[in-house]
């Protein structure tokens, strides 16, 4: 649910963690609700009004789904690709209030869709003969449902697949109740038959591990000229011919820009024929073929998507990926430079913006650690004496600009030289290039090139926070809670209280203790998967090693059977004092040139406190004969501790430890009080 909806409405590719919400609300309103009767048709039937709106082939939805992040413009201090910042007043205020409407009904129809697996999974709990036992095998199997999905995506298949398991397993549970049988058969048929509908036209989509790519050929009389690709329907890059005899038969797709001023070319103009260039972000491969037509010696290409270069490989015109200076590695941007040991003459950052493309578990986008201090700061040192490093970008906003301005002068100590690329048969953007003096000198003596940079330097710059590791968000302007995050938090926060009233679940009913250690636990998870994404790349293998990490809690699980008397209060300051170390340690120590070795130290450091917070939870949860009540409540601190997160926006990520601190603190003293009053 969370990479289905997120990829097909545009709008939760933003707020990723809200639909990570609404699965632990549902669930958590089911665990309260486990001693009533589940009702199948409450899963079934909302998942069945989401594939309809989704897929329903009518244009006039998909464009009203599709506007739904330019409602959101006038309301967010975050830029959101495509949006310009809107004019405050009455009517968008209102188209404010539609996008709400919207993001709120579909939050409370993923809830609804989770609610009768809460209340299974609560009765079951509640009667198993050996209840420990019984939850390690829940959250055993909760691992043997990430470990296919992770090989499906990569796999690269699509939603009917996913959909498809789905089906199979829900079949298998309910196979020997023939009206929850059919029902399910007739649901998924029609879920299947809609996502399997294709985006229509000469049109193509593929998932790739991170996303959903459509590739549209674009053709006069019989011949594809270029490819448009999208991600998640919005506009992400283009594949163009710029091969000397493509450009010898079509002069009319250069007049205006002649090819020599070609975007792609114009690097070579400031380093002719470098013996090394990295390019970062090289996507279907138009800078890597840049790079080949204009001399380079050895090209390194660097791509987090594995499938955009097979598709690169397959459909790029000039084939730059079949050539034998061109060295292709499948990694984060960020992850190559920290770790990389080569020099490079010429480095390019080749448009490198996550788009609708973040972390499916947390608010990092796919690009925040890029575009850091630090990150920055490792780039140089990857470059020659007299190398050229050059940021190519689509500025949208004039922050953005300011930006990248900033970060580059603090970590070259002198201002970049700025000028747009010129537009045409070309994907444009702004240049920054920074390195040797003495090359950029020399270039600008070139009057053509001073005439052209002269004509395309008429824009503005505002300053911005310079991102950095702890508060990577680069795509907000300064550090503060986004009004549009405030306003959605609220109103979820007020749905989640409807929705228990309308379920007959009181707040009084509500386990504090269990509520903060759900608040506190998904905290951590959130700052883990974050750092992870620092130290190994925002990919999405990262995402499944950090949540496999709960095979933690089976470990405490075992412990707590062999050692009932184990102390509560031991684990609690194992859980403070193991929050500590990770505060205290930086993250820089971890860089270790051994990727075992980065692993193995930096999972022991941020993930040992999951591990004695597990033996709190099971302690308590046994303590309560684990009443489904208490892992509602449980569940119900995760929603909020997911809003939590949000607060990193303000604070920057490491605060999230101090924050899971307090709330484990707060959890500690709601026992303690609990006791006092059984006495």
């Amino acid at each position: 649910m969370i990479r289905w909806v997120s990829s097909e409405i545009r709008v939760f590719a933003y707020f990723k963690n809200f639909v990570l919400i609404a699965c632990f609300l549902g669930f958590g309103l089911g665990c309260y609700l486990c001693r009533r009767k589940s009702n199948l048709l409450v899963m079934v039937l909302p998942l069945a009004a989401i594939v309809l709106l989704i897929k329903v082939p009518w244009q006039g939805m998909w464009e009203a789904i599709a506007s739904l992040p330019t409602y959101l413009g006038a309301f967010t201090e975050v830029h959101i690709w495509g949006v310009p910042a809107l004019p405050l007043n009455w009517l968008t205020l209102g188209k404010f209030v539609v996008a709400m409407l919207f993001i709120v009904s579909q939050f409370a129809l993923i809830a609804l869709i989770f609610i009768p697996m809460g209340q299974l999974v609560g009765w079951y709990l509640e009667n198993a003969r050996s209840r420990i036992r019984a939850y390690s095998v829940n959250v055993l199997a909760s691992l043997a449902g990430i470990l296919p999905y992770t090989l499906v995506s990569f796999l690269n298949q699509p939603p009917p697949t996913w959909f498809a398991l789905a089906a199979a397993i829900t079949l298998l549970l309910f196979w020997r109740v023939p009206v929850l049988r059919w029902s399910a058969v007739a649901i998924f048929a029609f879920c299947l038959g809609m996502v399997s509908l294709g985006p229509g036209g000469n049109s193509t989509s593929h998932w790739s591990p991170y996303q959903k790519l459509t590739v549209t050929p674009r053709e006069e009389s019989g011949e594809t000229l270029s490819y448009l690709i999208t991600t998640n329907d919005s506009w992400y890059q283009q594949i163009l011919n710029l091969s000397p005899g493509f450009v010898a038969s079509h002069p009319e797709l250069f007049t205006e820009v002649p090819v020599e001023w070609n975007a792609y070319n114009v690097p070579y103009r400031f380093y002719p024929q470098p013996q090394s260039v990295l390019v970062l972000g090289s996507g279907m491969g138009n800078d890597v073929a840049a790079a080949l037509r204009n001399g380079a010696g050895r090209v390194l290409a660097v791509e987090i998507d594995p499938l955009i270069l097979r598709l690169g490989q397959r459909l790029h015109f000039e084939r730059p990926y079949s050539s034998p200076r061109v060295v292709q590695v499948v990694d984060d941007a960020r992850s190559y430079v920290q770790n990389s040991p080569e020099r490079f003459d010429l480095i390019v950052f080749s448009l490198l913006d996550s788009h609708t493309t973040s972390s499916h578990y947390s608010n990092i986008r796919i690009d925040n650690y890029v575009y850091t201090r630090e990150a920055l700061g490792a780039a140089k040192r990857l470059l020659e004496p007299d190398g050229i490093l050059i940021i190519k970008f689509h500025v949208e906003t004039s922050w953005i600009g300011g930006r990248l301005k900033g970060l580059l002068e603090h970590v070259f100590g002198r201002p970049p030289l700025q000028f747009q690329g010129a537009r045409g048969y070309t994907t444009s953007g702004r240049f920054f290039i920074v390195g040797s003096e003495q090359r950029i000198q020399q270039a600008m003596r070139n009057p053509e090139l001073a005439d052209f940079v002269a004509r395309h330097a008429a824009f503005e710059t505002e300053p911005a926070t310079l991102t950095t590791d702890d508060w990577p968000y680069f795509y907000q302007h300064e550090p503060g809670l986004p009004a549009s995050v405030i306003a959605i938090s609220v109103v979820l926060v007020f749905l989640c209280l409807w929705l228990m009233s309308q379920t007959g679940t009181r707040v009084r009913a509500i386990r504090w203790h269990f509520f903060f250690l759900g608040a506190g636990f998904l905290l951590l998870e959130a700052q883990i998967i974050s750092k992870m994404a620092l130290l190994f790349g925002t990919t999405w293998i990262v995402n499944s090693i950090v949540i496999a990490w709960l095979l933690l809690i089976v470990v405490a699980n075992w412990l707590v059977e062999k050692k009932p008397r184990l102390s509560t209060h031991v684990a609690y300051a194992g859980v403070l004092g193991s929050l500590l170390v990770s505060y205290a340690i930086p993250l820089e120590r971890f860089f270790f040139g051994s990727v075992w070795m980065k692993a193995l130290s930096a999972s022991l450091v941020l993930c040992l406190p999951v591990f004695f917070a597990s033996i709190v939870f099971i302690k308590s949860f046994a303590d309560r004969r684990f009443q489904g009540e208490a892992l509602g409540s449980n569940l119900m601190g995760a929603v909020v501790g997911g809003l939590l997160e949000s607060l990193s926006f303000w604070t920057g990520i490491k605060s999230l430890l101090l924050l899971a601190g307090l709330l484990y603190l707060a959890s500690f003293f709601s026992l303690r009080e609990r006791r006092l009053s059984a006495i």
